[in-house]
Parts: structure tokens; sequence; C-alpha cells
């Protein structure tokens, strides 16, 4: 048994979650590394004929495989395609239905990865599990552990895991936090792996292979066309401006792709599923000072103060805005000291002070 204790390593097979694993097993942990099987990309449609990327292909089965294999570890892959499925592409359909943008990968950590991943680590008799994002957890002096920024602000994750729960929190090491991701590739390059140190990185949603997530949505509902097509975009005062192709194919702050001509800018500013119309406006009509915000998960306190001052983000490349956050009965009302824009419900909201997530929670509405 090693001093530093057993640890589940969530290994997709590149850059990031090798390094982690190899990282910790020299650091002296007992290391068993496991790769999860999300999704069929031969299910997901879209443009067969590119390469399959992301983490859910045969070719980063083995190339995870192979570095816990020629270092001397154990390595699992564990099929979380039925819990996947019905949790994150169930609703990544149902949000856009009911109008909203959602965020799966929010909704993938907080409900469907960390969970599987202690399970099985339980089962497997683990001290911790550990993943290769760019965060760091750490537990407080009030001794509730918190999730900080990563060192290098271009590759930040904090954004993303602001639902994870004390329990989970408790149990994780995410050790990629403290570098840059030059340093994590010069490691890779150093440890042996130069064709992982070059490997391009996929920012695609990992069961949209094709980044195409209006197709994803039309080959997933049986007659969605049908039922969307023909809906108005309207002016803000309700003036029809022409037909669109069905509400759930835009997005709140959408500017391109919207193939109306109206002699200027148009942005989208609201949607509204039950009337199938989408609302066209101005850039400066996309600025609002406040919003509700629900399914709150406190972080590294347990509750806030009212008007407590924090930094918030209203989407993962959102440099954060100041603003005052007030305990409501359904989550939180946040007032910004500044407007901001394209405020999308379904979006997550994360409240910081300094590097510190304090807390997050998803969207309901933007307010004027």
């Amino acid at each position: 048994m090693s001093r530093k204790g057993k640890v589940m390593v969530a290994m997709s097979g590149g850059i990031d979650s090798t390094v982690t694993a190899l990282m910790l097993h020299h650091e002296g942990y007992e290391v068993l590394g496991i790769t999860m099987k999300t999704w069929d990309y031969a299910t997901s449609g879209g443009n067969t004929s590119s390469k399959e990327t992301g983490c859910c292909n045969i070719d980063s089965f083995n190339d995870a495989r192979q570095a816990a294999v020629h270092h001397g570890f154990p390595h699992y892959i564990l099929d979380i395609r039925d819990e996947f499925g019905d949790m994150v592409i169930e609703n990544f359909v149902e949000e856009y239905l009911a109008g909203r943008t959602p965020n799966p990968c929010v909704m993938c950590n907080t409900h469907i990865k960390w969970k599987a991943l202690l399970k099985r680590a339980n089962a497997l008799n683990c001290d911790f599990i550990a993943t290769g994002h760019y965060a760091e957890v750490r537990q407080h002096t009030n001794d509730r552990y918190v999730i900080s920024k990563g060192l290098d602000e271009t590759k930040d994750q904090s954004y993303v895991l602001w639902g994870l729960d004390q329990e989970l929190l408790s149990r994780t090491i995410m050790p990629l936090g403290k570098f840059r991701k030059t340093e994590i590739r010069q490691m890779a390059y150093d440890m042996g792996y130069p064709e992982l140190a070059k490997k391009s990185e996929s920012y695609e949603i990992c069961f949209v292979p094709d980044n195409d997530y209006r197709g994803f949505l039309k080959r997933r509902v049986d007659g969605l066309e049908e039922q969307v097509d023909g809906g108005w975009f309207i002016d803000k005062n309700g003036k029809r401006l022409g037909k669109h192709k069905g509400y759930p194919f835009y997005t709140i702050g959408q500017r391109k792709g919207l193939e109306i001509a109206l002699g200027k800018p148009a942005y989208v500013t609201a949607i509204n599923p039950e009337k199938n119309t989408v609302t066209l406006g101005e850039e400066q009509d996309l600025e609002q000072t406040e919003m509700m915000v629900t399914k709150i998960n406190w972080g590294k306190y347990d509750g806030i103060t009212d008007g407590q001052e924090m930094f918030t983000k209203i989407r993962y490349k959102d440099k954060g805005a100041l603003s005052n956050v007030y305990n409501d009965t359904n989550g939180v009302k946040v007032k910004f000291y500044e407007n901001v824009k394209s405020i999308a419900p379904g979006q997550s909201a994360v409240f910081y002070e300094d590097n510190d997530v304090v807390g997050g929670g998803i969207i309901q509405r933007g307010i004027l």
C-alpha cells in the first residue's frame, strides 16, 4: 500500500489526464486508471466521415491503456452510456426545447462523472479520485472544500465544476491546477509521450462531434423541424420581422446565421417556445442589470450573506463582472454593478471570491 494512498484517475487518453496519472504515479500514489465510455459515436449521427474525436473512441481507450500498462498500474473501462444518456443528453435536448441554452459539461460533471468515479473508487478501496482539470481543490480555514481557479487562466476549468458537493470535493485531486498548459506539454514530452505533447484538442460537445447541435436535435427528436418550422422573428414590440426555422435552433446573443436582412446587425434577445417566436434587437438590447439563479450549490461557504460582493461569470469564457448577490426564495438574485450582455437562461452562473468558487447555479432569467 502506498504511503500517499490509492487514487483512481479518470483517463481519457489525452495529454492532461495522462500526465495527471503519471504525475501521481511518480509522486508515490498507488494509481488505478479508468476510462469512461459515455456515448457511441456511431449513434450520434452527423458527419461520420470525420475521425472520432474526444474521449470515447477506440484510439483514446488504447492510448490510456498503453500508458497504464507501460507504467505498471491497472486500467479499467467503465461503461456509463445509460447513465450519461438519461441525464446529460436528455437534459440537453429538453433545455433547448424549453428555449434555454444548456451546458452539458456542467451537468455531466455534477451528476454523472464524479459520482460514477467515486462509486467505483469505493468498490476498489481507493482513497481519492483524480482528474486532469485545470483547477485546484483545497480545504478552506472553515474546513469546507473549495475549488480555485487554475494557474493558467486560458485553460481554467473551475467554471464547469461548481456543482460538485463537499463529499465529492473531499476525495478529489486536481494536480494540473498549479501548472500552465505549456508546462504540461513539456512534461508529456519529457515522460516519453511526444505525440501527446503535439496532440490537438477538441472543444466540441463530446456527443456532438461535428459541432452541429442543431443537426443533433433534429436527429434526436422525430419531426422536430416540422413542429417548429415557420415561427416568427419579432421585435421587442411584437412586430413580425420574418420567418425563422424554429426556436430551438437559436441562442441568446446570436448574431450570425439568422438569415434575415434588417439593414442593420440583429441579435437574438429572447426566445418564446410557447409561441415559437424569436425576438431580435440591437446589441444594446442584450444588456441587463440583474438575473435570477436557481439550483444553487455552495462551495466555499455554506450560504452567503445578503448583498455579498462577488465576481459572477455567466458563461465559460466570460471574464466575470462585479456584483452583489442576495438570497431569494428559489435561489439567489444577482445585481451587477454594470450592465452585462447576453444573459442566457439555462447557462451556469458561477460566483467567485478572488480565485475561489463560492458557488454556482443555473440562470433562470435575466432582468432589465
